[in-house]
């Protein structure tokens, strides 16, 4: 193990360190690996890669199509496509006969792991613990007046501390679900958020009454699959939103459109005012329901309701939960909800068994940021700030970079966390770090115009 006070020779020094290996830096890890003057690794804490694991539900699919996997839109002819899986896998003709655009989430994830499974550049178990920037001033590694980032990474086993060198980093740690506070209070086996969902299966199926709470894709797969074995385990069911409906996600040609280099860098050239002004007022571009569940929840209701039977299910839209009680039976807890129609100001309460928040995600500041804090640029909301080509804003002119992958919605657009734009945003990364056009990026890619040229 390197001595954290040695500075690393030259052939210890990596181009590029990537922190987090979700589907955006996979992408970059594949298509830098045959990039002959650019050096790469990638970390990531879990012991092999897994995509929203508790929500890898039978008969989901991406909200995407198959071409948006890991390379294709920056490289149609790398052997880590999704259509090289099929092929590798004798998958290929029957996917010519299914026929569908869009692709199960559990083989988009079993794809992603036969690549990950590949690169010699991504290294699953070390949890990064902390990274700085050092200048070499004595010259002993001849880096002077150059700089690099130590990055400290423990082994999730053994842990054992090694140290990493690089010139430039690429965070791409992703999301974490989020709980709001009346929610996190009561946190259990019978209060969790829906990223838990499949590790908590079996409890589900031996409640009583399950409620669950968002407006969401996963809050509806959720409901979704719980009303189809409802009349076998025999709970009663809620859903909760806050929002005005069970709407479904913009899903136009016109509108997908707005997930496109085009619509990014018109977004980009708005001020910050008008970008935190905007987004929320674009959530069903990208955080609605497909057509397709609101489709099969409906026929599922409908065949419970065949003969005139009333099944004891219940969806109730323009309803904010303000608190989570627990209340103790002698058969065990039950959770008060403290419900508001904010449309009628008609507030009630709710008894659970179980409850199920599928209440989003959040994007905090990693913790091994701390060291760097300061040659960061924050916005006046402790955002990073982003320049175009997704690299952070310093306070000091250094020649390292730092990229952001899926952490700048507030200055990119609503396209930031989309699975279709992950290899133009590392067609621009590997282009500013190689200093050429190594993946082509072109200027118009849509029909329409979103501003005045």
């Amino acid at each position: 193990m390197r001595s954290p006070h040695m500075y690393p020779n030259k052939i210890d020094m990596y181009d590029v360190i990537g922190v987090g290996i979700g589907p955006f830096n996979l992408g970059l890890a594949a298509l830098t690996e045959e990039i002959e003057d650019l050096s790469t690794i990638f970390f990531d804490q879990k012991p092999y890669f897994e995509w929203h694991g508790g929500l890898l539900i039978e008969d989901t699919t991406l909200q995407v199509p198959f071409l948006a996997d890991i390379v294709t839109m920056a490289d149609p002819t790398s052997r880590y496509s999704y259509l090289n899986y099929l092929q590798e896998h004798e998958r290929l003709y029957k996917f010519y006969f299914l026929e569908r655009f869009h692709i199960p989430r559990r083989e988009y994830n079993h794809y992603c792991q036969w690549v990950s499974k590949q690169l010699a550049n991504c290294s699953f178990g070390k949890r990064i613990t902390n990274i700085e920037w050092q200048v070499d001033r004595d010259k002993l590694a001849g880096y002077e007046d150059k700089g690099y980032f130590k990055v400290e990474a423990t082994d999730t086993q053994s842990g054992d501390i090694q140290y990493y060198y690089s010139r430039h980093l690429v965070f791409g740690v992703g999301s974490v679900p989020y709980l709001p506070d009346c929610f996190s209070a009561q946190s259990s086996d019978d209060v969790f958020h829906s990223a838990e969902f499949l590790d908590k299966r079996e409890r589900l199926r031996h409640s009583e009454s399950i409620t669950v709470i968002g407006s969401g894709q996963s809050a509806a797969e959720v409901f979704l699959e719980l009303l189809k074995e409802q009349r076998t385990y025999h709970y009663r069911l809620d859903w909760f939103t806050r929002s005005k409906g069970f709407f479904p996600m913009e899903y136009s040609k016109l509108g997908l459109e707005h997930f496109s280099p085009d619509h990014t860098n018109y977004f980009y050239r708005l001020s910050q005012d008008q970008k935190d002004q905007l987004i929320p007022k674009q959530d069903l571009l990208y955080k609605g329901i497909s057509e397709t569940t609101i489709s099969d929840i409906y026929d599922v209701l409908y065949e419970h309701s065949v003969g005139g039977e009333i099944p004891p299910v219940r969806l109730q839209a323009k309803t904010e939960v303000a608190d989570v009680k627990e209340i103790k039976t002698e058969e065990g807890s039950n959770y008060q909800l403290i419900c508001n129609q904010w449309e009628q100001d008609q507030p009630f309460t709710h008894e659970s068994e179980v409850v199920i928040a599928a209440t989003g995600y959040q994007h905090p500041i990693p913790g091994f940021l701390s060291n760097l804090s300061s040659i960061i640029k924050w916005d006046d909301n402790g955002r990073y700030k982003v320049s175009k080509n997704y690299e952070l804003q310093l306070t000091k002119e250094i020649p390292n970079k730092i990229f952001i992958q899926n952490g700048e919605m507030h200055t990119h657009g609503v396209g930031a966390p989309d699975l279709g734009l992950g290899c133009y945003r590392n067609s621009v990364i590997i282009n500013e770090l190689m200093n050429q056009e190594i993946y082509p990026v072109h200027k118009r890619n849509v029909f329409q115009q979103f501003g005045v040229e």
